[in-house]
């Protein structure tokens, strides 16, 4: 019963956080946006005190059921090891851990973390691979079945379905993302939950707790054949059947081995219902590392808290424009709410969420190393409209702090700098009013090039208005570079 009710949560928690990033409408998030947040690191990164201590205590009191039950990669990993015990069963065995290799790691995912070295430990954070897994593999074949829905629809006169474009915004982070997904499968096809227990640094802190969690497996020796069911069913190897002992910082709480022990021999329960010598045993092996990684453990937890273009037609839609190309930035444009360029590296793991939910198809993973794979605003797609706050409502670590409407329009990210050489004006002799009309805040006017009163007419810039939206960039009719580009700011300014 209790792994069926664990298998019920899990399954609950890993297909609507899954759904989070294949929503583009908006409509699960306004009621299950809320599952992001309470990952542990983005609760972590945005100083959500109150979410941390939960999940610290849930794991002091149960154990790891975070890792079983809230954690998506952690359920992803089952998943496959679940589709892979239908072919082969009882197949685990017991291995002793690398604790060498999980503090290492640990160690350094805390050094990045407190040097802002994102490309480091945004790789390693778990949420945050599941989440590149799902936005850069799931969300395309889920968007095609949406088109096809839609197209069918069309058909049969319905308007139930809209179609979508369907595009790779980034060639790296989706190469990075397939390489993540073959890895991870091919682990927890053979192993189980080796990534959790010897990568994850998230695995390897709550490991560290859970030996002294409250509830936990335990033998009942005097009922054990010694059959070892239990071990051969443990996907995390922690399970020592000839010494009756289970290594607890390992344990994911997953109750396959209580669910498979033919003879009730496996419990869980309250420390005192476990055999002595077993708790004798698990406190002899845990004490000199405990003391050894203490420190390393306590660092993570105290330093982290402290710290296709969009096409244009003409000609009645006969004849297809030039694609954009993306300018080149001295600084890149960070969406309204990260307040700064160095708040966005400190505080993004690159999860992707705000890039799969932005309806203006703005945001994009960076191939920087200094910001890998975080969002970056670039303005061939789209622009980024006055309503839209969308990628501040879904952000799990506060790197895009939650903004109202009415602030955005105030919000300055950079400001839009007219390249001469590329106006259609200057170039082709031509009237062109784009970027002064489409401007949201009145930034840019329009000034004769002569006291001739039929003067063609270029815009002027107004830095001091200009919020960096990038509208005008956006429907500059100059191609392949636009004649009028945003240019980021790194501390964002209020107008």
């Amino acid at each position: 019963m209790l792994r069926k009710i664990r298998v019920i949560l899990a399954g609950f928690f890993f297909i609507l956080i899954t759904v989070l990033f294949l929503d583009f409408t908006g409509t699960v998030h306004a009621w299950f946006g809320w599952m992001a947040k309470i990952q542990f690191v983005p609760a972590l990164l945005a100083f959500n005190v109150g979410v941390v201590v939960i999940l610290i205590a849930l794991t002091l009191l149960f154990g790891r059921i975070y890792c079983s039950v809230i954690c998506p990669l952690g359920v992803f990993q089952d998943t496959i090891s679940w589709i892979a015990s239908k072919q082969k069963k009882n197949r685990f065995s017991y291995s002793p851990a690398l604790s060498w290799l999980r503090y290492g790691i640990l160690i350094l995912f805390t050094i990045a973390l407190i040097l802002g070295v994102s490309s480091v430990f945004t790789i390693l954070e778990p949420y945050s691979t599941y989440g590149r897994v799902a936005s850069n593999l799931f969300v395309p074949v889920y968007q095609w079945g949406n088109n096809l829905l839609a197209y069918l629809a069309e058909r049969a006169d319905s308007y139930a379905f809209y179609s979508v474009d369907v595009w790779v915004k980034s060639a790296l982070t989706l190469t990075i993302a397939a390489v993540t997904f073959v890895v991870l499968a091919i682990l927890a096809w053979r192993n189980g939950r080796t990534y959790c227990n010897t990568i994850c640094p998230v695995g390897t802190v709550l490991g560290f707790m859970s030996r002294f969690s409250f509830f936990k497996p335990a033998f009942i020796e005097d009922k054990c054949n010694g059959c070892g069911l239990c071990a051969r069913n443990c996907k995390a190897a922690c399970i020592n059947v000839k010494e009756h002992t289970i290594d607890y910082s390992r344990c994911v709480t997953c109750m396959n081995c209580i669910e498979k022990c033919k003879s009730s021999a496996m419990v869980y329960a309250p420390r005192k219902m476990g055999s002595k010598k077993q708790d004798a045993t698990q406190i002899a092996e845990g004490n000199d590392s405990s003391r050894r990684n203490f420190l390393s453990v306590t660092a993570l937890v105290a330093l982290t808290s402290a710290l296709k273009a969009q096409e244009k037609a003409v000609d009645g839609g006969l004849a297809v424009i030039e694609d954009k190309k993306i300018p080149k930035r001295a600084t890149p444009i960070v969406p309204p709410g990260s307040v700064s360029s160095r708040n966005m590296e400190r505080h993004c793991t690159a999860c992707g969420l705000c890039v799969s939910v932005c309806p203006n198809h703005i945001l994009r993973p960076s191939d920087k190393l200094a910001t890998f794979m975080q969002p970056e605003m670039s303005f061939e797609r789209g622009y980024c409209r006055p309503e839209c706050t969308r990628c501040s409502e879904v952000c799990p670590t506060a790197a895009i702090k939650r903004i109202k409407i009415d602030e955005k329009s105030s919000i300055q990210i950079g400001h839009a700098v007219w390249i001469k050489e590329n106006c259609v004006v200057m170039r082709d002799k031509v009237k062109c009013t784009n970027c002064e009309r489409h401007c949201p805040t009145g930034a840019i006017q329009l000034i004769p090039l002569s006291d001739n009163p039929d003067s063609l007419k270029i815009p002027a810039v107004n830095t001091e208005r200009c919020i960096g939206c990038g509208a005008c960039e956006n429907l500059c009719p100059a191609r392949p570079f636009s004649a009028i580009y945003v240019e980021g700011h790194e501390r964002h300014k209020i107008i």
